[in-house]
């Protein structure tokens, strides 16, 4: 057998010359063989494939053949018992090497695109994001993007937020149905736990039914939507929500400064009107707010009343008299007398209340960190060691001897005139 690499060399010594017999003895190759290969010159030599050398799973390859096409999903450790009872005496890794060239390759599949009629649903989900604010230059934030995408015209609402818990996401929904003007028929969520708690027993689908949040169940008796989980492990289901992410990191978030929360909020609101919302989608070969005109024909219009369920929790007042609620601190009124109070949290309020009576009521605030001290709390002047501000509160009392009463001049005069025996004057 005559390599490559020696044939170049046969080729080269005979141009140089050298005899047929000379290069055999270079070569260690047979005269006739040297001639061959000089005739047919830089010609690659061609080999036949080796006939396949039977193995241990060859008598049993047509049983397998046949019982793939029949069942093609039967797994190799089934097809390894069924051949070891007809006298296989070979191992688990070549029949799977065997069997991986039977099994027949599905054919690669187009993904369908999914499109909704207008009006008819829309996508919910968060991403994480992590930034620097210039106003708190010492750490690092992690911030979350709540976005709503409409299917059908694929128009954004958005907001970053500091948390993903109930209220937030409760706020958010209002704000994107009236951004929106209008509710679509249904909204797909990922497992997020403020939406979806779990699987429940379904008497009509066993195992197939979906427990959700009490709470995002009366927004959405509210609003009129219906709320429908992801399947798991279903990425693909959410794209029309999902893909926007990576366009809102790159083409907004990245290679931007941002003062604090609001000022990420007023740029991305910006960049939305300006950028987002009116650009060519690529998928629909449309401009998104001008596709969005025609849907919002098909929302649900708005309710008349405002949503008011309430979340009730059990916090501690604080030595400052303040209570934290989604890690900001609001006020309650100096005479407050419990250290237990129950707090009341709506979509855009935190009511306080003492046994049963609301002791003060606050605007949600977005954020962590904040302190929000309604007027008229702090009437009482504040310990020493207090940190808090208190707007309205009366001024410490002084020590004996540190102020002096203001008086009329003419007091002073007449008690000079007694001290000197002459008459007091006539006013």
């Amino acid at each position: 057998m005559v390599r490559l690499g020696e044939l170049v060399m046969i080729l080269d010594l005979a141009r140089q010359g050298m005899s047929v017999s000379a290069i055999a003895r270079r070569t260690g190759h047979d005269r006739k063989t040297i001639r061959k290969y000089i005739a047919k010159g830089l010609e690659p030599p061609a080999y036949k494939p080796r006939p396949p050398r039977p193995t241990l799973v060859s008598p049993f390859e047509t049983y397998l053949r046949e019982r793939l096409q029949a069942y093609p999903e039967l797994s190799t450790k089934r097809l390894l018992r069924e051949i070891r009872e007809r006298g296989y005496e070979g191992g688990y890794t070549i029949l799977k090497a065997v069997v991986r060239t039977i099994r027949s390759k599905p054919a690669p599949a187009f993904e369908r695109r999914f499109e909704t009629p207008p009006g008819k649903q829309a996508q919910v989900d968060f991403a994480f994001f992590k930034t620097t604010f210039t106003d708190e230059p010492e750490a690092e934030r992690v911030v979350w993007l709540f976005s709503m995408v409409l299917g059908h015209s694929r128009m954004m609402w958005a907001r970053f937020v500091a948390r993903q818990d109930l209220p937030t996401v409760l706020r958010c929904h209002i704000a994107a149905f009236e951004a929106f003007g209008g509710v679509p028929g249904q909204i797909l969520y990922d497992r997020m736990k403020t939406a979806v708690l779990g699987e429940a027993e379904d008497p009509d689908q066993p195992g197939r039914g979906i427990a959700y949040n009490a709470k995002l169940l009366d927004l959405a008796a509210h609003y009129g939507f219906l709320p429908k989980a992801c399947k798991p492990y279903r990425a693909k289901t959410k794209g029309k929500v999902e893909r926007p992410f990576r366009y809102v990191r790159e083409d907004f978030f990245l290679a931007r400064t941002f003062r604090n929360l609001d000022d990420l909020n007023a740029q991305f609101t910006q960049w939305l009107d300006q950028v987002a919302n009116v650009r060519l989608h690529a998928t629909t070969q449309r401009v998104v707010v001008e596709h969005f005109a025609e849907e919002r024909l098909h929302l649900k219009p708005l309710p008349a009343g405002p949503f008011n369920s309430v979340l009730a929790l059990e916090r501690r007042v604080t030595r400052d008299g303040m209570v934290s609620v989604g890690g900001n601190l609001y006020s309650v009124p100096d005479c407050t007398r419990r250290r237990t109070v129950e707090v009341q949290v709506t979509a855009d309020t935190v009511t306080i209340l003492e046994d049963g009576i609301a002791v003060a009521s606050h605007p949600a605030l977005e954020g962590r960190g904040q302190r929000l001290i309604a007027a008229g709390h702090r009437t009482q002047p504040p310990p020493p060691n207090s940190q808090t501000p208190r707007d309205g509160a009366a001024a410490a009392p002084q020590p004996p001897g540190d102020s002096v009463t203001p008086r009329s001049l003419s007091i002073y005069d007449a008690i000079g005139r007694r001290l000197a025996g002459q008459p007091e004057r006539v006013q």
